[in-house]
């Protein structure tokens, strides 16, 4: 069966809850529509490069994904309707990675380096 992840940033004045709900949605869709969701990652909320439909920043949700084509096509659907989400992308992947994603061990990396460097001024 088909690999695929898909990534959706929701507004900036959602709740983490409603945040959450937004991807209990999405993995409803899948499951009604024969796929699964192997993962599901909350990267936070996040500063963005530019901005998107007058939003500085958004809250950022992968979910990884097993189905058809099919179970793709009705996801993207329902997400490009829902006025929270304001932007998706879905991609198909050769395999899911096991662990944690990138962005995640990029904030645990972060949360180190400032741990080092507090650690380093108390020493001077």
């Amino acid at each position: 069966m088909p690999m695929y992840e898909h990534v959706f940033l929701a507004r900036q004045d959602l709740s983490q809850s409603q945040v959450d709900s937004l991807a209990q949605e999405a993995t409803k869709i899948i499951e009604d529509n024969e796929g699964k969701v192997v993962k599901t990652e909350t990267w936070g909320l996040r500063t963005l490069a530019y901005k998107i439909q007058k939003n500085r920043k958004a809250h950022f949700v992968m979910l990884n994904i097993d189905g058809p084509t099919s179970v793709v096509a009705e996801l993207e659907r329902q997400t490009a309707i829902n006025e929270d989400v304001i932007r998706y992308m879905t991609i198909r992947v050769e395999e899911h990675e096991s662990g944690p994603s990138v962005m995640m061990r990029k904030n645990e990396r972060d949360r180190g380096d400032r741990r080092s460097r507090r650690d380093r001024d108390d020493n001077n």
